[in-house]
C-alpha cells in the first residue's frame, strides 16, 4: 500500500464485497499512506446482491465498524447492485435510511437495471445524497454519466470493448480529463477508479490520466 499511495492519492477497495476484513487491517492501510489520501470501499455483496437490500441494518453495522478504522481517510462507499435488482421504493427507502442512520459521509451506487434510471428513483438518491456511479461500459442508457446527486463524482471504468481487459486510448483518456477537471473545479470530490485490471492495463491508464489531470 504504501508504494501504490507513493504514486497515487486514492484507491478502491474491492475485495470488501467478497470478505470482512479486520478493523486493525483497514487501521494499518490507513496508517500506511499520507495526509490526503482517500478510500472507496464497497459495500459487501452479502448485503446488495444476497439480501439485495433488504433487513441491511445488522450488516451494515458489522461493515461500518470494520471500514470506520479508515478514519478520516474513508472517502466514498461503493454499492454496487445486481442486474436483476430493479428500483422498488419501499425497499430502497428503507435501505438508505438504514444508511444514513449510520453514516453521513460520501456514497455512490452503480445500478445495473434500467428502472434506477426513473425520475423516481433518481429523486430517491438525491434525497439521500447518493451519487450514481459512471460506468463504462454500462448496460444503461447513459450510464456512463453521473448522477442523482451532485455532492460527488464517480467514474468506474471496467475497461471497454472488452471488460476487465481493454486499455483506454490516449483519446478516450484526454477527453475524460477534461471532465474530470471540470467537475473538480467546481469543488466536487471527484474520484477516477480504473477496474480494467485483467490484462494489466489500469495501472498505465491511470497514470497517463494523472499525467493529462496535471497538464
Amino acid at each position: 500500500m504504501q508504494r501504490y499511495a507513493a504514486r497515487f492519492n486514492t484507491v478502491e477497495i474491492n475485495s470488501s464485497f467478497y470478505r470482512p476484513h479486520q478493523p486493525a487491517t483497514y487501521a494499518k492501510w490507513a496508517d500506511s499512506t499520507p495526509e490526503g489520501f482517500r478510500f472507496a470501499v464497497k459495500v459487501p455483496k452479502q448485503i446488495t446482491h444476497i439480501q439485495r437490500l433488504a433487513h441491511g441494518g445488522a450488516l451494515l453495522n458489522g461493515f461500518l465498524s470494520e471500514c470506520s478504522h479508515l478514519g478520516e481517510k474513508l472517502g466514498c462507499l461503493l454499492i454496487q447492485l445486481p442486474p436483476s435488482l430493479a428500483f422498488k421504493a419501499e425497499l430502497t427507502r428503507d435501505f438508505l435510511e438504514d444508511l444514513r442512520a449510520r453514516y453521513n459521509g460520501h456514497a455512490v451506487l452503480e445500478p445495473r437495471h434500467a428502472s434506477w434510471q426513473r425520475d423516481d428513483a433518481q429523486s430517491m438518491l438525491m434525497a439521500y445524497r447518493i451519487g450514481q456511479v459512471a460506468a463504462d461500459p454500462s448496460p444503461l442508457a447513459n450510464g456512463n454519466m453521473p448522477g442523482a446527486s451532485p455532492e460527488v463524482v464517480y467514474y468506474r471504468l471496467h475497461g471497454s470493448p472488452r471488460i476487465y481487459h481493454s486499455s483506454y486510448t490516449h483519446d478516450a483518456l484526454a477527453s475524460l480529463a477534461q471532465t474530470l477537471a471540470h467537475h473538480h473545479g467546481r469543488s466536487v470530490p471527484t474520484w477516477c477508479i480504473f477496474d480494467n485490471t485483467a490484462s494489466g492495463a489500469a495501472v498505465p491508464n491511470a497514470l497517463d490520466m494523472q499525467r493529462l489531470l496535471a497538464g
